[in-house]
């Protein structure tokens, strides 16, 4: 009943509700992070680093091993891969991560998925780490990032879970709200015109086909309610370079805390 009344008043006032849902994607709602996932950030050396408006953390554990840097979802923030980081540092890793712009302790204010994938790029050049391990949006991010910089080989990427087309994100919120047609258009133009892009034109299945990435290893839960399996089966279908395991019992978030995923993806980029 609540997305019938909603798609009846969007329908009525257009305007509106496209700012409303325009809002919904340049606003991260930020969860509060669990005290292992806090107490892992205190063991790291933390600095601030300058990305347009906003001041970005950024976190390093260890001095020396083999590097690895982690990219959050659209939404998460460093601290949620506090089980994997710890198990990464079992191993002698050397562990980068970050909060995206206006996410976890980065400054706040108005952002976009495209800001987004801009700091992925600068901060995969800034640590030069050759193994990545991504979650959720940061796939998109990511393979994004890659894209456009054909020169950084990347030796091993593992991504727990990636969405595909970045359409069917605004599909997602247009869906989640209930909103009429003519908003998801509104939508649609404002962000066009707004990034000078094609939101067409922001596939995953596109970006990694132009990645210099050597090995990849995409795991992903069949039942998935955030981002359909589909989404995976479709980049790994465009990618020679990567491996895709379908995994089960794991959910969307719960996947960077279960054990038997994680050493998973250890092995994998420690091998």
């Amino acid at each position: 009943m609540k997305k019938k009344i909603i798609y009846f008043l969007s329908s009525i006032f257009p305007k509106l509700f496209t700012n409303l849902a325009y809002q919904q994607l340049t606003n991260p709602q930020i969860r509060k992070l669990r005290e292992h996932e806090t107490l892992i950030l205190d063991q790291a050396t933390k600095e601030d680093f300058l990305f347009k408006d906003f001041v970005i953390k950024t976190y390093v554990w260890n001095n020396t091993g083999k590097e690895v840097l982690l990219i959050h979802g659209w939404e998460g923030q460093a601290g949620n891969f506090a089980d994997l980081i710890k198990k990464l540092l079992e191993k002698n890793f050397k562990v980068y991560a970050f909060d995206g712009p206006s996410h976890g302790f980065s400054s706040k204010g108005k952002t976009s998925l495209l800001e987004f994938n801009e700091l992925v790029g600068i901060l995969i050049r800034k640590f030069g780490a050759k193994r990545l391990i991504s979650h959720s949006f940061g796939g998109v991010a990511t393979t994004y990032a890659l894209s456009q910089n054909t020169d950084i080989l990347i030796e091993k990427y593992a991504l727990l879970t990636t969405p595909d087309k970045f359409t069917e994100r605004i599909e997602d919120v247009v869906q989640a709200v209930g909103i009429a047609p003519q908003v998801k258009k509104n939508l649609i133009e404002r962000l066009e015109q707004e990034y000078d892009i094609n939101v067409n034109l922001l596939n995953v299945s596109d970006f990694v086909k132009q990645a210099n990435v050597k090995e990849s290893y995409i795991i992903h839960d069949k039942n998935d309610k955030v981002i359909p399996i589909q989404q995976s089966r479709n980049v790994h279908k465009n990618w020679a370079q990567s491996t895709l395991e379908e995994v089960e019992n794991t959910g969307h978030f719960r996947i960077l805390r279960t054990e038997k995923i994680l050493d998973k993806v250890v092995h994998f980029i420690e091998s």
